[in-house]
Parts: structure tokens; sequence; C-alpha cells
């Protein structure tokens, strides 16, 4: 397991980070980034929100690209600081318990304090479906 010892001197730098990959649905919410006006339902929120339950303090989440309200992600990638350590299923299995249905950690790794979810990507891929018939899909609903 990758370490990440606490900084020397550093108070306010939580010492331990961490990367994670969560799926959602994004039909019930307005997009990934939290909003000024509550409670508008985010993804972002609502990670942070479960994460926060593992760590048992406040935990903020970066991501490496933001989508937009209705749009879902099957990989986004994440990272996040804790005061913690946990074994990489607890934060997997705990978060998703607290996550609603619709959003799903996959995975979650410890990495190196220089890795950054948003500029560390070598790579995004976006993939686009675009429903265009006169009779409205009963599969492609939020059910």
């Amino acid at each position: 397991m990758l370490e990440n010892p606490p900084l020397s001197g550093a108070t306010d730098v939580a010492p331990y980070r961490y990367a994670a990959a969560v799926e959602y649905s994004g039909a019930a919410y307005h997009g990934w980034q939290k909003q000024r006006l509550d409670p508008i339902p985010c993804i972002q929120g609502k990670v942070e929100e479960a994460l926060s339950r593992v760590a048992d303090h406040p935990v903020d989440v970066i991501c490496a690209g933001r989508t937009d309200a209705g749009v879902s992600a099957s990989y986004q990638v994440i990272h996040f600081d804790a005061l913690v350590q946990r074994p990489e299923r607890a934060w997997v299995m705990g978060g998703n318990t607290y996550l609603p249905e619709d959003i799903a950690l996959l995975w979650v790794k410890p990495v190196n304090k220089d890795f950054h979810a948003r500029f560390s990507a070598r790579a995004r891929r976006y993939r686009y479906i675009i429903y265009s018939a006169p009779i409205k899909p009963a599969v492609l609903t939020r059910g």
C-alpha cells in the first residue's frame, strides 16, 4: 500500500491523498459541480457527503472534468485528501453505503500527494448518445 506521510510543519493539508472512479446516472442532478444555492442536488455534493462520513471529517473532492445537468458518467476520476488512512475496500464499500443508488464508487486507491485528477489526466473520452425519434424511448428514462 502506498503511504503518504504527513508533511512536516503542514497543519492545514491532509496527509493522505486518494484517487477514485465514480459512476453515476446524472438524470436527477444539476451536474457534477456543487452550486452555491442549496439544496440543488449535484454529484459532487453527494460524493463528498459519503466520503466525509467514511473519513469522519469533511472531505472535498476534485474531478478530472465536470458534467452538465442530466449527464451521466461511467468512469469519472476524482481525488480527495483525508486525515485518516482507510483500506481501499473501506472507502469503496463505506462510501457506496452512503451514496444514493444512482451514484457508485468503482474503486479507491492511495496516490502520491502530487496526483491531481484534472491535471494528471493523460486522456479523456466522451461519448454522446443522442436519441432522435418521434416516439419517446421507454428504456432511456430515468427509472
